[in-house]
């Protein structure tokens, strides 16, 4: 794993704290958010961002923090890489906007033909864009209902897919994410998924669960798509049994329901491979992409075979900014750093470093070290009931926020810690970060 590469922003990558966390600027900020923006827009750590690169942030204090966060797997490439500032600075001074429905332009087609190489999909691709993970999800979900002329969904327990009305509906955990916002899209129905460390069931015991349920309670005659995570997000970062997710889609085909892969937060290099459904022998009808795909600019897609892409009418799928021209500028960028700088190799490393050094560090309160390439958690329990230990994990994140890592927490039960570094942090300030959450952990 090589540390060669420079961010555009020249940040020492380098972990510096020189206030308190947060500083007096960023209290004096966010005294300002209080004011005008709404209490609903919470943030996970009271600092206000200044420069980002490589694996540091540094803040308006001076303060350089670890990212392990990336943005929630968004600067998978950096902040600011170099070639996605490049690509963004060029398109800007060409153009910023036409609409894609209106004058068409090259980047918009680029995408489109770079996602149909990587997609594991066979045949003749088709893929449109939009802005965000939630609007490609919602637009698959149309895609299918279009193409099937069925009208039901499929989502699992624990599943993440947005806070549209429809994705809210698919989405599993109320709080936050859909308290008192309902009531929500209908013909979304829920059925029990894969979750090793909590079911103890195999993979193929637990997709048989599945399917029963969606028979029983649904009728595969009624499914337009059954949709998930090939590894699960926001539910805890789930990595489904071998086999679970192979019979579920196998099911799918026989019976003539689309299988969505939602990868949006999964996709784009982030486990190691383009996309999570890789590992998992799966080919998917559709799969949804955004986070990862443009370096911090707003993109999302869904890619498809051709005809079930092709099933929705002209004028049928669509937005002003979805496509937006500096977004697949900086998208291209960023299916070329990925290529030419190794990233995929550097996930797979990011994942072997965060394996051995938990288990360097062994602890009764870690459930379970799960992920794959840098999509990486670990679960925290009580060690006598194994039972999740959600302040536990609380007081872990607090403590090493405040020692100058950006750490993410998940997970159903609020007691997974989950670890997205940059694929360009230099090695030794990704041990560093992790040495901190495991001292955090020992305080705890």
């Amino acid at each position: 794993m090589t540390d060669s590469l420079t961010p555009a922003a020249g940040l020492e990558q380098t972990r510096s704290l020189v206030t308190e966390i947060p500083g007096p600027r960023s209290r004096a900020l966010a005294a300002r958010q209080a004011e005008a923006v709404p209490a609903g827009v919470a943030t996970t750590m009271p600092v206000f961002a200044a420069r980002a690169g490589g694996g540091v942030i540094e803040d308006v204090d001076g303060n350089r923090l670890i990212d392990l966060g990336s943005g929630i797997a968004v600067t998978s490439v950096g902040a600011s890489h170099p070639r996605v500032v490049e690509a963004v600075q060029q398109q800007v001074a060409a153009f910023t906007h036409t609409c894609f429905m209106v004058t068409p332009y090259e980047g918009y087609v680029a995408v489109a033909e770079r996602l149909g190489e990587r997609a594991p999909i066979s045949g003749p691709t088709r893929s449109a864009l939009f802005n965000s993970g939630a609007e490609a999800v919602e637009n698959a979900v149309k895609v299918a209902r279009a193409h099937t002329g069925r009208q039901a969904v499929a989502a699992f327990d624990h599943a993440y897919h947005g806070r549209t009305t429809l994705t809210m509906a698919l989405t599993a955990k109320s709080m936050p994410y859909k308290h008192r916002f309902g009531p929500f899209a209908p013909e979304v129905y829920r059925v029990p998924g894969s979750y090793p460390l909590r079911d103890g069931l195999d993979g193929p015991t637990a997709a048989a669960r599945a399917i029963r349920v969606m028979e029983q309670q649904i009728g595969a005659e009624n499914l337009a798509a059954v949709i998930m995570e090939p590894i699960q997000g926001e539910g805890g970062f789930i990595v489904p049994a071998e086999g679970f997710l192979p019979a579920v889609a196998r099911w799918c085909r026989a019976h003539g329901v689309l299988f969505i892969a939602d990868e949006v937060q999964s996709g784009i290099a982030r486990t190691g491979a383009w996309f999570a459904c890789e590992a998992a022998g799966v080919e998917p009808d559709l799969l949804t992409t955004a986070k990862g795909i443009a370096g911090g600019m707003p993109l999302s897609a869904v890619t498809g075979r051709a005809e079930i892409m092709d099933a929705v009418h002209a004028g049928g799928l669509g937005g002003t900014f979805g496509g937006n021209p500096v977004a697949t500028a900086a998208s291209l960028a960023v299916f070329e750093a990925v290529e030419e700088d190794g990233l995929l190799e550097r996930a797979r490393r990011i994942e072997q470093v965060i394996r051995e050094h938990f288990e360097q560090h062994p602890d009764a309160r870690i459930g379970e070290v799960r992920g794959q390439g840098a999509m990486m958690a670990v679960e925290l329990v009580d060690p006598a009931t194994k039972q999740p230990d959600a302040a536990l994990t609380a007081a872990v994140a607090s403590a090493a926020r405040a020692a100058g890592v950006v750490l993410l927490t998940c997970g159903t039960y609020g007691n997974v810690i989950r670890f997205l570094p940059p694929l360009t942090i230099p090695e030794e300030l990704l041990r560093e970060g992790l040495a901190e959450v495991s001292a955090a952990l020992a305080a705890a």
